[in-house]
């Protein structure tokens, strides 16, 4: 018996212990804890992501190419939602109410107590009458972020733009929410974990009308967020916008290095676009049209479109032959008889020619037998074509070039089992594959490829990878470092200077003096004229100067502008004479003039 009252106590105890426990934190929840109690009188707590400014980007003068300006998404928490007058919100906004709707159904699939974003970029103008209204559309809240700016309309494609982050990326980074954007190409897509900087989050207390009432506990729980890290690039903004507007009204691209460090002093493709297009609540419309557009503005034809050399590639295979002695610099060959055999001289010159005069006169016959001779130097076709070919890629041909800017393509220079393929081991020779002593055939390169091709002649052999970021300035002390590795070619600096000669004769003591001799620069280059069976051929010019320590060299490629001296070498000399000297003379004003007035896209067919 005096068990079962032990048993009676004991139990009684625990239920009174439970129940006491109970009650104090019943006290604390609803007296002594001030949230609660703003819970109690209809107050929610609100999660609010605080997005950081996107690092802004200069050039290499420290000059602002991009920067940011303020922007607004509407949001929805379903829950939260009340009765609102649905056609004056859609009517502020410029949207229409089946968006709306559709927009509302799709945010409660999705989660009834989580935000999602309805309209998104509104604009600082539109926001400001906006958020007066704000409190007569509960559950509806406004996040602040920011949208890319450009001073100057140019620099597109390097400068690349953001968009909203894909499914993919989302499910891969963390980082990323439905929602977010991130950098889609160029600078903005390389760079984006720098340029993005951190996120951080705010608690508010909002009443019933979705009215902030205050920060939730002083923002002890708040993490600011860190602004991203800017951008130092190789761009000069000057020469950039210099060299688009001589591409106005044309295809195709123009390339300056600088070669004694690979940094990119301007990159054109043409057409191009204003980057601006791509910005704001118009980006969609703007996007659908640019990528429709026959003219590609989007495709970046510096990078990736890929085209035979043409005759510039003959300074490549003068290099390989003095570094192979199948010439030397006193070898000369006829443009009449069996030397002329089969590709002939497509204009008329003093016979036979040495290599200097032979670059100076671009004569096909000299070019053909130095072709036929490296390859004929060795025991099988096939050995000498992968000595040949192996020259060819350590100019910086046939492969990516590592640069930092994405979508850069590979050009073509065949493996030797492509030969094999269409004809057989054995059945095929330097006479088969004649067309690539000219640069022609199968032989393709960008013109990225042809502008740093261009720095390694005027390095008399090597190249830095051609680069648009100098540096990573901003908040976190982690740094990428920015290193491009220096390549070196397999021909001797040595043989470097006859065919530099050449090229400074081309400038000098051709026809093109008149258009591309620049006064008191020693300029170098070589034009080339790629056929085209889509219809008129491209004008191509590769150059550089100053002869000693140069300190730009380009490539310039003009499709359908016709022979290289036509176009593109006329350019290239404007852009030389623009960055080292800073002005155009006087005395080569109506050639600045032509080339700005020429309108090539009259002529050209949509493919």
């Amino acid at each position: 018996m005096e068990n079962l009252v032990r048993r009676q106590y004991i139990i009684s105890g625990i239920i009174l212990l439970t129940a006491m426990v109970f009650v104090a934190k019943l006290f604390r929840l609803q007296v002594l804890s001030s949230a609660y109690v703003q819970y109690a009188t209809n107050n929610v707590l609100r999660k609010v992501v605080q997005y950081p400014a996107r690092g802004l980007i200069y050039s290499r003068n420290g000059k602002l190419l991009v920067y940011n300006k303020a922007a607004y998404d509407l949001l929805v928490t379903p829950r939260e939602l009340g009765s609102f007058d649905t056609l004056s919100l859609c009517n502020m906004l410029n949207i229409s109410v089946d968006y709306l709707a559709s927009e509302i159904k799709a945010a409660k699939k999705y989660s009834y107590y989580k935000p999602s974003i309805i309209v998104t970029q509104i604009s600082s103008e539109d926001y400001a009458y906006f958020q007066e209204q704000l409190y007569k559309y509960p559950g509806f809240y406004v996040q602040p972020r920011t949208l890319r700016e450009y001073p100057r309309s140019i620099a597109a494609h390097i400068l690349g733009y953001i968009s909203e982050a894909s499914q993919e990326l989302i499910n891969k980074d963390n980082y990323y929410n439905p929602g977010d954007y991130t950098g889609a190409t160029g600078i903005e897509k390389k760079y984006e974990r720098y340029l993005r900087g951190e996120k951080g989050v705010k608690y508010f207390l909002v009443d019933v009308h979705s009215r902030q009432k205050g920060s939730y506990e002083n923002g002890k729980r708040d993490v600011p967020a860190i602004v991203g890290e800017n951008i130092i690039t190789t761009i000069d903004m000057g020469l950039q916008e210099y060299a688009e507007s001589l591409m106005q009204n044309k295809k195709g691209s123009i390339v300056a290095i600088e070669p004694s460090t690979g940094e990119i002093l301007a990159m054109v493709s043409a057409p191009y676009y204003d980057p601006n297009m791509l910005v704001g609540r118009s980006r969609g419309v703007n996007y659908a049209r640019l990528s429709t557009d026959s003219l590609k503005p989007l495709f970046n034809r510096a990078l990736m479109a890929e085209y035979p050399p043409g005759s510039t590639f003959k300074i490549a295979n003068s290099l390989i032959g003095l570094q192979e002695g199948a010439i030397n610099n006193y070898t000369s060959f006829s443009c009449s008889g069996p030397a002329s055999y089969p590709i002939r001289c497509t204009h008329d010159h003093v016979s036979p020619l040495s290599i200097q005069s032979a670059i100076r006169e671009s004569c096909n016959p000299f070019f053909w037998n130095n072709f036929r001779l490296i390859i004929g130097n060795y025991s099988t076709t096939a050995e000498g074509y992968n000595t040949w070919r192996n020259h060819v890629l350590s100019f910086g041909f046939g492969h990516k070039l590592g640069t930092d800017l994405l979508s850069e393509m590979d050009g073509n220079v065949p493996l030797e089992s492509f030969y094999n393929n269409i004809y057989g081991r054995r059945h095929w020779n330097a006479m088969t594959i004649r067309s690539m002593a000219i640069g022609q055939g199968e032989l393709l390169v960008t013109p990225l490829h042809l502008a740093n091709f261009a720095a390694v002649v005027a390095n008399r052999g090597y190249y830095i990878v051609p680069h648009v970021v100098r540096s990573v300035q901003g908040y976190n002390s982690e740094k990428e470092t920015l290193g491009f590795a220096k390549k070196t070619s397999s021909v001797k600096p040595e043989y470097f200077e006859v065919v530099i000669n050449g090229m400074q004769d081309v400038v000098e003591k051709t026809s093109l003096r008149y258009t591309t001799r620049v006064q008191g620069i020693e300029v170098c280059g070589k034009t080339g004229t790629v056929q085209n069976p889509h219809g008129s051929d491209h004008s191509v010019f590769i150059a550089f100067a100053p002869k000693d320590n140069p300190k730009i060299a380009l490539s310039v490629y003009v499709e359908n502008g016709g022979w290289g001296s036509r176009y593109a070498a006329p350019i290239a000399s404007l852009v030389i004479e623009k960055y080292i000297n800073g002005s155009i003379a006087n005395s080569r004003k109506w050639l600045e003039k032509k080339m700005l007035d020429a309108n090539l896209l009259d002529t050209i067919q949509p493919e």
